[in-house]
């Protein structure tokens, strides 16, 4: 009977160290529906790297499914313009044929949105300043494929020659077949859009002239781990440089049962006055971090400012109005979760309400915790653990000793 009583308070000891430690609410929306929520710094600080541990609970504590979007630099987009038409006129069973405006200085191809056809056309381009004289651009070539399976209608590229022409007409061969449904004449427009990037503040970053080393070292400090994607130098001296740069950790491992430190790179780069100096890196987690700058024998950078960058992470999650919900965070033993909702990721529109995340808090018996990445073996708090288990047993085992005692004599 005691034993099982002694199995049962280390239970209940393992169970409280196992408890998530970081909780979070999300602010009260007013619509049902899918919500984009972007998970702050500190959130992010506090979970596991890969958010495996993140969780979400409606007031029933029921869980709230939801995925991850991670937004991991820049991104092409493709918007589509559309040319003013200027005329477009048909004869029957002869031909059709769309005047319209280029809005470019120079065009090599033109995009054509069709409602879907399972026909094949001839068709010609010509160009023209002032829409009375017109000189041969394409002659006689062909307009294949144009159906869809999913959508009514297709964009369908048709090239020429690099050309200037203020006009440009399009003439399609209606003899064999009805005319096509041309909805809309422009082009497609490559943007590179930036990924969304969050600011961090480190607690320090000392800057340390190592003179005999020819090299100059900065010492990156955070209260906590946090993820870093991105750092921007700014140089103001000198005018002319270019000098290289690694980031490295401190690590510690065992040589014949000493403990020695040693050096693990993480990423080597450039600074110029060539460019902007914004360099992308390997995600880092860790509370602090060096980099070390070459210097050969140039006098060493001049910083006015170091700024470190974490790419967005959001979550999307299916939301109701006026629900009251809780996040909790922190939990080192959760594995990722397997929710229905991630199958229909690609389905789901990215222009989605937005909730913001409020009262962060981390807690622990001992009051605010940072979560280290060492193995649990070499956490402060299990050795404090094992200590208290051991001193429970020696009082337990004494105290029934002694009561043993008094009952023999």
């Amino acid at each position: 009977m005691k034993t099982n009583k002694f199995l049962l308070l280390i239970l209940a000891i393992n169970v409280l160290f196992a408890q998530q430690n970081t909780t979070a609410k999300i602010e009260t929306i007013k619509e049902n529906g899918l919500h984009k929520i972007v998970l702050p710094a500190e959130i992010r600080s506090f979970s596991k790297e890969d958010l495996s541990d993140f969780r979400i609970f409606d007031a029933k504590k029921n869980e709230v499914p939801y995925f991850v979007i991670q937004d991991n630099g820049a991104e092409l987009l493709s918007n589509f313009m559309e040319f003013k038409v200027i005329s477009k006129n048909s004869i029957p069973r002869k031909s059709t044929t769309i005047i319209f405006e280029n809005p470019k200085n120079s065009i090599d191809e033109i995009v054509m949105s069709i409602t879907n056809s399972d026909v094949t056309k001839f068709y010609s381009i010509s160009g023209s300043n002032d829409q009375k004289e017109w000189f041969g651009l394409v002659n006689n070539s062909q307009l294949s494929n144009i159906e869809s399976t999913q959508e009514t209608s297709v964009f369908k590229t048709v090239t020429l020659p690099l050309a200037s022409y203020r006009y440009l007409k399009i003439s399609l061969d209606d003899k064999r077949t009805l005319p096509l449904n041309i909805l809309k004449v422009g082009r497609f427009d490559t943007i590179t859009q930036s990924g969304a990037l969050h600011k961090i503040i480190p607690k320090s970053s000392q800057i340390t002239q190592l003179s005999t080393q020819k090299k100059t070292q900065i010492h990156v400090v955070f209260n906590n781990p946090q993820i870093v994607n991105q750092i921007i130098f700014d140089i103001t001296n000198p005018s002319l440089f270019k000098r290289n740069a690694r980031i490295y950790l401190n690590k510690k491992h065992e040589v014949k049962h000493k403990t020695e430190t040693y050096q693990e790179s993480i990423s080597n780069f450039e600074l110029s006055s060539d460019i902007k100096n914004a360099i992308t890196i390997p995600q880092l987690f860790e509370k602090d971090f060096f980099i070390e700058i070459e210097n050969q024998d140039n006098q060493p950078l001049t910083f006015s400012g170091i700024q470190f960058f974490q790419n967005q992470v959001s979550i999307i999650a299916d939301l109701k109005a006026n629900e009251h919900y809780t996040i909790k965070t922190g939990n080192p033993k959760l594995n990722a979760p397997n929710y229905d909702l991630e199958n229909f990721k690609s389905k789901i529109s990215g222009n989605l309400p937005k909730a913001t995340i409020y009262e962060i808090k981390h807690q622990s018996s001992s009051g605010d915790i940072s979560i280290n990445k060492k193995s649990i073996w070499q956490q402060a708090w299990f050795m404090w653990l094992c200590i208290a288990l051991g001193g429970i047993a020696i009082f337990y085992f004494t105290t029934s000793l002694i009561n043993d005692m008094k009952k023999n004599s």
